[in-house]
């Protein structure tokens, strides 16, 4: 099911990560879509989102550190 990190380890020379039981992460899955790992902020967040964006009863909206996201890029295809 997961097929590969994107951007590096959250770990790596041993960093540390805001998250109680693991860490943020993205990973790609074998069938091309991604899986975010991060933490859930559902229940502050749904009250302040704007008027085009909605979150079902089978998401969830987690935050991820900016820094993720950023040092993930180079692993993020540019197209389809």
């Amino acid at each position: 099911m997961f097929l590969k990190r994107i951007g590096p380890d959250p770990h790596v020379n041993g960093a540390k990560t805001a998250a109680c039981q693991g860490c943020p992460d993205i990973w790609q899955l074998d069938d091309g879509d991604f899986a975010v790992i991060g933490i859930d902020i559902t229940d502050i967040a749904v009250p302040k989102l704007p008027p085009t964006a909605g979150c079902g009863p089978d998401e969830r909206i987690v935050r991820l550190p900016r820094n993720l996201l950023v040092n993930a890029k180079r692993d993020i295809p540019d197209r389809l």
